[in-house]
């Protein structure tokens, strides 16, 4: 095999390290690179153990890059950020105000429930997630501002979690 797992993920995938991706390039590039170290490529070779590590850290790394917290967060550990410094810092008092507000908002939708009303704070979660992508990839790709970066991450974090909750709340709202 001649692959360096070693290398970051985005080099690992010949990627340049940039927020904004070719999502093409990237499934093009995982795509390759299972083919190489697929662990059926290696059967008879003896290196079966080899190519299982090789397939598990190409999934991760693909998986990694195709998320865009998940991307951030490694952006921002490339450019020396912990990741305890990326989810660890305390916010501001409005983002915490913000919270509150969209669990109140969910915990209402529920208590009665309101499937329309869970519908309509996932078409608003989906709206408020896009544009913190969107500042994101100004933050890092363009203004290189790591800062600000690893807030939007911390928020679209929460604004995760939030969906997931949403999510569970419409599932158990459609049994």
């Amino acid at each position: 095999m001649s692959v360096d797992f070693s290398l970051d993920y985005f080099a690992l995938f010949d990627l340049p390290r940039r927020f904004r991706l070719d999502e093409a390039a990237l499934d093009r590039a995982w795509h390759a690179l299972q083919i190489e170290v697929h662990p059926d490529q290696h059967a008879s070779s003896g290196g079966m153990c080899g190519a299982l590590a090789g397939s598990s850290r190409v999934n991760e790394a693909y998986t990694a890059l195709k998320k865009p917290i998940t991307r951030a967060q490694c952006l921002l550990e490339l450019a020396g950020m912990s990741l305890d410094a990326i989810i660890g810092n305390v916010v501001a008092p409005e983002y915490l105000l913000e919270q509150l507000e969209w669990r109140e908002a969910v915990e209402e939708a529920r208590a009665t429930n309101d499937v329309d009303a869970l519908e309509q704070l996932m078409l608003r979660l989906q709206i408020r997630t896009d544009g913190i992508i969107t500042q994101l990839a100004e933050q890092l790709d363009d203004r290189h501002d790591l800062e600000a970066a690893a807030d939007s991450v911390r928020r679209l974090m929460f604004l995760d979690k939030l969906r997931l909750g949403i999510a569970n709340a419409l599932a158990a709202l459609d049994h």
